[in-house]
């Protein structure tokens, strides 16, 4: 007589402390990125916001009329918006070249000339990257008084002169960093070449340094821009009549309320200082920067 076997088959079992750590994944697939969503609606709502009601075409901000265009009409309906949008645009422009040409010059000493001096120099450039706003306001007012009034130098008392040093003083920080991380990364044997060969100095600078440095510097310039339009708490101290730039006009309109044509110029200013980032990232890619560099790039690092 033949016995049978009746194998059962082999049933593993998986431990409970195996399956956790896949529930736990699966479930942070779904979680995080709506916790992100979250995030970036709890940062950009108010921006949202802004932009739906410039389309507002009523007394007031916050009371909905009806939808139009009305409120766009204002920068060149209105002369003191206007002004202050012209003032704006124009400072912001000289400060960004006053802050581009003093930041490059900078960033090249620093990357080309390296030495103790250079950590000297880098402490005190992010000592006035690191200084509130507000004391820098406050020190610049009797500073430029001074100079304009008991010094007797004149430029001093002009409202252009007075925003564009105070507007430039951050920016030419934020240039010097980026023009010297640009040329530290890259070699310095073609600009020994042309001193080999005999060529001066300035032609040197003009047909090797600058044009190694000239995506850096062209970003430096952008972001200058873009800073100086919305430079607030230095502007309100030393602005003088006449020159009262956007930001500042925005800040006394809340004593009275605000209108819809402070949300339609608000959103032109916006529109253009993203236009200004777009370049500086299309200028950094086209540079041969990663998207790593150029977003510390375009955050000031």
């Amino acid at each position: 007589m033949t016995d049978t076997k009746t194998t059962s088959p082999t049933t593993t079992t998986v431990p409970s402390s195996a399956r956790a750590p896949r529930a736990r994944r699966g479930a942070g697939r779904f979680v995080l990125p709506i916790w992100a969503a979250l995030v970036f609606l709890f940062l950009f709502l108010p921006i949202l916001v802004i932009i739906a009601y410039s389309f507002n075409v009523g007394r007031l901000l916050v009371s909905w009329d009806h939808f139009g265009f009305d409120s766009f009409l204002a920068i060149v309906n209105k002369p003191a918006i206007r002004d202050a949008v012209l003032v704006s645009v124009r400072t912001g422009l000289l400060a960004a070249l006053l802050a581009t040409a003093l930041g490059t010059l900078a960033g090249i000493a620093m990357a080309r000339n390296p030495g103790k001096w250079v950590w000297w120099f880098l402490g005190l450039l992010l000592l006035v990257s690191v200084t509130p706003e507000i004391v820098d306001a406050v020190a610049l007012l009797p500073w430029l008084v001074f100079l304009g009034q008991d010094a007797g130098i004149g430029i001093f008392n002009d409202g252009t002169m007075r925003l564009v040093v105070g507007q430039s003083l951050f920016s030419i920080a934020i240039v010097s960093y980026i023009v010297r991380a640009r040329l530290v990364g890259l070699d310095a044997r073609l600009e020994e070449a042309s001193a080999d060969l005999y060529a001066p100095p300035v032609r040197t600078f003009l047909k090797i340094t600058l044009p190694l440095a000239m995506p850096a510097v062209l970003a430096g310039f952008l972001l200058s821009f873009t800073l100086s339009l919305d430079n607030t708490v230095v502007s309100a101290f030393v602005q003088v009549s006449g020159t009262t730039p956007w930001p500042v006009y925005v800040l006394s309109a809340l004593r009275s309320g605000l209108r819809p044509e402070i949300a339609a110029v608000s959103t032109i200013m916006l529109v253009l200082t993203l236009l200004a980032l777009a370049l500086v990232a299309v200028v950094l890619k086209r540079a041969g920067d990663s998207a790593t560099e150029i977003a510390r790039t375009m955050a000031g690092g």
